[in-house]
C-alpha cells in the first residue's frame, strides 16, 4: 500500500511538473523573438583573415518562456560565417531558450573569400530562426576588400605603389638609402598592430585632393556602437625619416593612429603640403635637427604635444595646430621648442632652431606654446593666430590673440573637422603677401587669394556644428 501510494505520489508530481514545464513556455505562433538589427552590417574587412567579432540580441518580450526550436545558417553562409549563440559555438542550433522578458547575445564573425578585384564585394547569408513554427530572418553582411599583404618589406631600388590595391603593411616597411618609394594618388597603406615606415632614401607621396593619400592602421571596424578605429591612436608605430633622408614630398597625404606619430631625424629633409597629421599617442610631429616645410598641413590631436622642434629648421605657412585628444590628458603644448638659444643649448654641437610661422592657427585644448623668451632668437610667429592672451613684439608680428577660430570640430560628438565656421575671426584675415605660392589651394582644392584665411583651410564648415 505504501508501494502504491509513493507510485501514485511520483507519477502526480511528474504530470504536475510536466504541466508547469508545458505552462511555462508561450507555444503561439504570435509570440516571436525581437531582434536588435534587421541585418547586422560588419562593415568592410580585408579577405583571407578573420573579421573582428559582431554581436546583436534577441529579446524575449513575453511574460513566459520562449524555445527557439532551430537557429541556422542558409545560404552557404556557414562557408563564410561563424556563429555563437548565447556562448555556444556551432553552425545549427536547437531548443535555445530565452527566459521572460530576457534576452541572449548571438556573435558573428566571417572569414572572407578573395575578390580577385580591387573592388568590393558583398557577402551576405540569412540566419533563420524558427519560433512556435515561424521563421525569422537576420541578415549577415559583410563587405570584402582584396589587399596586397607585405612582410618585413624593404624597398631597395626606386618602386612606384599605385592605388589598384590597399596594402598591409606587417613587421615593417623601408626605404633603403639611395631608393625612392613612390606613392601614387589615392594609395592606401594599412599597418598592422606594431608595424612601421622608416625611410633612409626617400618617400614621394603624390595625393590629390580628389584622391588623397591615407597612411593608417589596418582597423577598419568600430571601437564600440558607431565609434571608428579611425579615432584611435596607438595601431601602429608611425613613420621615421631615418637621418640624411632628403627629398621627401608628402602631398594630400593623411597619416593617422599612429603610436609615436612622423620623426624626422637629424639633417633629414622633409616638405608636407596639404597634409593632415593626427591622431598619435605621442606627438604627432617631431623633428630632430631636420628641415621642415609645412604648407596647407593640419597637425593634430596628439596626447604629448602637436609638434616638438629640436634645432634645424620649420618653416609653416598657413598651417593648423589643434589638439582635441580625445584619450587621455594633454602631457604638453601643442608646440614645444628646445634647442633654440644660448640658455637652452643642449651641447649638441647642432645649429639652433630656425622656426618661421606665418598665416597659422595654434589653438585647441591646453596650451599652444611651450614656455620661453624668444627675444634674440630666430622663431618668430607672423600673422598667427595664437590662443595664449599676449601682444605683438620682434617675434610676434601682426598676430590675433585669445580669440577661438572656430572649427567645426566638436569633441564630444567625435567629430573632428578643422574648417572654419563663416563667422570665425579668422576667416579672410590672412596676409596674402605670406601666402607663398604652393599655398595657392587648400586641401580641398579652394583657392586662397584673394582673401586668405588663417590656418589650414580655406573652405568654410556648414553654418551650424553637428549635435
Amino acid at each position: 500500500m505504501i508501494r502504491l501510494t509513493y507510485l501514485l505520489i511520483s507519477a502526480f508530481t511528474a504530470l504536475f511538473l510536466a504541466s508547469c514545464i508545458e505552462d511555462g513556455f508561450d507555444t503561439s505562433p504570435s509570440s516571436q523573438p525581437i531582434f536588435s538589427v534587421d541585418t547586422l552590417d560588419m562593415g568592410v574587412h580585408f579577405t583571407s583573415q578573420p573579421t573582428p567579432t559582431r554581436r546583436f540580441t534577441v529579446h524575449n518580450r513575453h511574460d513566459k518562456l520562449l524555445s527557439i526550436s532551430d537557429i541556422s545558417l542558409r545560404d552557404n553562409g556557414s562557408d563564410i560565417f561563424r556563429i555563437n549563440v548565447d556562448g555556444f559555438a556551432g553552425t545549427e542550433f536547437h531548443n535555445v531558450e530565452i527566459r521572460p522578458n530576457d534576452s541572449i547575445f548571438v556573435f558573428v564573425e566571417a572569414t572572407l573569400p578573395a575578390n580577385s578585384s580591387p573592388t568590393l564585394t558583398d557577402n551576405t547569408a540569412h540566419l533563420d530562426f524558427t519560433t512556435n513554427g515561424v521563421t525569422s530572418s537576420v541578415i549577415l553582411l559583410a563587405r570584402g576588400q582584396d589587399v596586397d599583404r607585405r612582410r618585413g618589406e624593404t624597398i631597395t631600388t626606386d618602386t612606384y605603389w599605385d592605388a589598384t590595391y590597399p596594402y598591409q603593411i606587417f613587421d615593417s616597411l623601408i626605404v633603403a638609402p639611395g631608393a625612392t618609394l613612390t606613392l601614387g594618388p589615392g594609395t592606401i597603406l594599412h599597418f598592422h598592430d606594431k608595424a612601421y615606415l622608416r625611410v633612409y632614401g626617400s618617400l614621394v607621396s603624390d595625393g590629390t585632393t580628389e584622391a588623397p593619400v591615407n597612411i593608417t592602421g589596418d582597423r577598419t571596424d568600430n571601437v564600440v556602437g558607431d565609434i571608428s578605429f579611425d579615432l584611435m591612436a596607438s595601431q601602429w608605430e608611425g613613420v621615421h625619416f631615418a637621418p640624411e633622408s632628403r627629398d621627401n614630398t608628402l602631398s594630400h597625404t593623411i597619416i593617422r593612429n599612429t603610436c609615436s606619430g612622423i620623426v624626422a631625424d637629424s639633417l633629414s629633409q622633409v616638405t608636407f603640403l596639404n597634409c593632415r597629421l593626427r591622431n598619435s599617442a605621442d606627438y604627432s610631429l617631431v623633428s630632430r635637427y631636420a628641415d621642415i616645410t609645412l604648407i596647407g598641413t593640419e597637425v593634430t590631436e596628439a596626447a604629448t604635444g602637436l609638434f616638438a622642434m629640436m634645432g634645424g629648421t620649420v618653416k609653416a605657412n598657413h598651417c593648423t595646430f589643434a589638439n582635441y585628444y580625445l584619450f587621455s590628458a594633454l602631457r604638453g603644448p601643442a608646440l614645444q621648442f628646445f634647442h633654440y638659444d644660448a640658455d637652452h643649448d643642449n651641447e649638441s654641437g647642432m645649429p639652433l632652431l630656425k622656426a618661421d610661422f606665418t598665416n597659422s592657427v595654434v589653438y585647441g585644448n591646453g596650451t599652444d606654446l611651450s614656455e620661453g623668451d624668444f627675444t634674440g632668437t630666430d622663431i618668430t610667429f607672423r600673422r598667427c593666430a595664437l590662443k595664449s592672451e599676449g601682444e605683438d613684439d620682434d617675434n610676434f608680428i601682426s598676430c590675433i590673440w585669445g580669440e577661438d577660430p572656430l572649427y567645426a570640430t566638436v569633441r564630444e560628438d567625435y567629430y573632428f573637422d578643422y574648417r572654419l565656421l563663416p563667422d570665425s575671426p579668422l576667416a579672410g584675415k590672412a596676409d596674402p603677401l605670406l601666402t607663398l605660392p604652393e599655398a595657392a589651394t587648400d586641401f580641398y582644392g579652394l583657392p586662397r587669394l584673394p582673401s586668405p584665411s588663417i590656418g589650414a583651410l580655406q573652405q568654410t564648415a556648414p553654418e551650424e556644428r553637428p549635435h
